[in-house]
């Protein structure tokens, strides 16, 4: 069994597959409010 060494694990992919989900999360709320504000207008 590999010894395991605290900290030196590279998360170079991990940090971006965050930064993506993070970033589509973001989009998708604008997206989302864009849509319930031009219902709203629309339906008064």
């Amino acid at each position: 069994m590999a010894d395991h060494k605290h900290g030196e694990m590279n998360t170079e992919v991990q940090e971006r597959t965050f930064e993506g989900f993070v970033r589509a999360v973001t989009w998708s709320v604008i997206v989302i409010i864009g849509v319930l504000i031009f219902m709203a207008l629309v339906n008064s």
